[in-house]
């Protein structure tokens, strides 16, 4: 154990680099995670924000590591805890877990380990630890470190909120001297101060790394056949290679996932209402198995710690750009490059904020819940960079122009839509505020039918005023007004647009409307077209010699029960194939290979390379 009491200001800074690289096979840091580890080791509190695959628990672990006693990690999420708690363990890393997935007597095992000193990092679940016999039971022993992972679920007014969270205070009153570390990778500033007011009340340090994820791609388009639509994406692109889809409600996960399996897509749903087990079962099979798809509600996600998600998609409008950017977040966490790809349309607008108005939360909560869904609608209907709206939300800064999402790929064209707006505004108050879409739409078009005869609005004065623009044309006036804010669903849920305060600049002629031209969806009869199945990664050659090093990790994963990138990323197989180490010692050289996993593996993968090298390639030598 590193004594920071004691040792000159040099000694940290080795002590920490060598634990980088001899447990987690890592040369340098990055961002701003050594400062983050001196502060903790220095026996202060910490905030910490930093995006999904950024490097946070490295900010706990290697602290965890270097103060004596043991570090507790505060996790939300079974799956989470196992997943990190294997892969500590094959890094030589003495960890556990208490959580209810154990029986009893396991659980005793372990508080007997504790009590013993035999950890140094235990991850538990906040309702277990703010039981009293936890809490004593932690009492009994040098305790180095809190961690509270996933800090964003202690707000009220976030997607992830959890009760237990706000009672995390314990933690300042029972150890008074103990740091403590609060991370999240989704945050606006509403949240980061309920963060700091509930759980470190007491000051810390803030430190924030870009929200920034250069590898994903964005991409929103206009639903059509949305099922169609998401199976061209896959094929086009991410055929044979995993992803997350999200929809709404738990029939539309179902359905997705059998339809996907009859088009020869591997898929499974998950979602809150199947039992356990299945939802066990099926969360493994997408750590353990390539290319296999998860149709999921927000129940499937958080903690999920697969790094080769290449992409993650939306058939359903999230409710705030808050969770967008933690599902997309998802994608792409081992650097390579991935897709966030959404498909929304007008009844996505409208059923988001119907869920909104039929909230039971307090006004203010309400009015915050509002705000993040105009920001998420403002980056749908974005004729700018994407990213540059995502992360101007966050408070961070970008110059645009990203060159990887659909509007800086291919920039959509707008026209002025501020006549077109008005006579949508005008027709909205003279039906009367309380009809949906298609009956505004007729009205426009001056359509007839038994309906509006009825109601007489054959005789308004905007009756086929817009008899000029199609249906589509006004479906997509009508949704954008809804997006921008000139217009809002009925809070009773009815379905029916009202014209909002935003609006009256609009129909006074006081302010012109730049609208996105809508790139019609392709015709869901049209097949999609079949891709090629999966792919290396970037910079890897194609070929026999790279799916000899995956199977040969699969066979090991699959032995020792665990997910194949606990034993080594794809990273850590491409630095493999291009370096053909033929001792330990050059074995040992290469990134995510620590001390224990070199022992443990180092001359297995040795063999298979030196098979893959008196056998050449035939895809590399042709």
């Amino acid at each position: 154990m590193f004594d920071n009491s004691v040792a000159p200001e040099m000694d940290f800074e080795q002590a920490a680099h060598r634990t980088l690289q001899d447990v987690f096979g890592y040369e340098h840091f990055r961002g701003r995670q050594l400062e983050i580890i001196r502060s903790l080791v220095e026996g202060r509190n910490a905030l910490v924000l930093m995006p999904t695959g950024g490097g946070k628990s490295l900010c706990y672990q290697i602290p965890a590591l270097l103060r004596p006693g043991l570090a507790v990690v505060v996790s939300p999420l079974i799956a989470l805890m196992r997943d990190q708690v294997e892969a500590l363990q094959h890094n030589g890393v003495r960890a556990a877990y208490l959580n209810s997935s154990l029986d009893p007597a396991a659980q005793r095992e372990i508080e007997q380990s504790v009590a013993a000193g035999e950890l140094d990092l235990l991850y538990v679940a906040p309702e277990r630890l703010l039981g009293e016999s936890t809490l004593g039971l932690l009492q009994g022993v040098t305790v180095s470190l809190f961690a509270i992972d996933e800090a964003h679920c202690v707000s009220q007014w976030g997607h992830d909120f959890r009760p237990e969270y706000m009672k995390l205070d314990v933690l300042r009153q029972r150890f008074p001297d103990v740091p403590r570390i609060a991370l999240t990778a989704t945050a606006d500033n509403r949240t980061r101060e309920e963060i700091r007011r509930q759980l470190l009340p007491d000051g810390a340090e803030t430190y924030i790394a870009s929200f920034d994820r250069p590898n994903i791609r964005y991409s929103v388009g206009l639903k059509g056949n949305a099922k169609n639509q998401l199976l061209a994406f896959i094929r086009k692109g991410h055929e044979g290679e995993s992803g997350i889809v999200y929809c709404m409600s738990r029939k539309r996960t179902e359905s997705t996932a059998e339809w996907l399996n009859s088009q020869g897509v591997p898929a499974v749903a998950y979602h809150a209402g199947l039992d356990q087990q299945t939802r066990q079962h099926h969360q493994q099979r997408f750590l353990h198995e390539d290319g296999l798809v998860v149709v999921a509600t927000v129940a499937f996600g958080m903690g999920i710690d697969k790094p080769d998600v290449r992409f993650v998609a939306h058939l359903d409008l999230p409710k705030s750009i808050e969770a967008y950017y933690q599902e997309t977040g998802r994608a792409g966490r081992d650097g390579d490059p991935a897709d966030a790809w959404m498909v929304y349309g007008l009844q996505d607008v409208y059923q988001v904020r119907q869920m909104l108005a039929a909230s039971n939360a307090e006004a203010i909560q309400q009015k915050a819940e509002r705000e993040r869904l105009e920001a998420l609608l403002s980056f749908c209907e974005a004729t700018g960079c994407r990213r540059q709206v995502l992360l101007r939300y966050f408070g961070e800064e970008h110059e645009g122009n990203c060159g990887n999402c659909d509007n800086c790929l291919q920039p959509p064209r707008t026209w002025d839509a501020t006549e077109p707006a008005r006579k949508a505004l005008s027709c909205v108050y003279r039906t009367g505020q309380r009809f949906g879409a298609a009956h505004v739409t007729d009205v426009l078009m001056g359509k007839t039918n038994d309906r509006l005869s009825r109601l007489r609005h054959d005789q308004l004065s905007t009756f086929g005023i817009g008899a000029d623009l199609s249906k589509q044309a006004w479906h997509s006036i009508l949704r954008q007004l809804l997006a921008h804010g000139h217009l809002q669903s009925d809070p009773e849920g009815h379905g029916g647009l009202q014209l909002a305060p935003r609006c009256r600049e609009l129909l006074r002629g006081e302010q012109a409307l730049e609208l996105r031209e809508d790139i019609l969806p392709t015709s869901s009869k049209r097949k999609a077209a079949a891709g090629t199945g999966r792919k290396a990664p970037p910079d890897v050659p194609a070929g026999p010699h790279w799916e000899r090093l995956r199977q040969f990790r699969k066979e090991l994963a699959d032995a020792e029960g665990v997910p194949p990138y606990i034993i080594f990323h794809d990273a850590t197989l491409k630095e493999m194939l291009h370096a053909r180490p033929a001792t330990l010692e050059q074995m040992g050289e290469l990134p995510g290979i620590g001390q224990a996993k070199l022992e443990r593996y180092g001359e297995q993968f040795l063999s298979v390379i030196q098979e893959l090298d008196t056998a050449p390639e035939q895809a590399e030598t042709d």
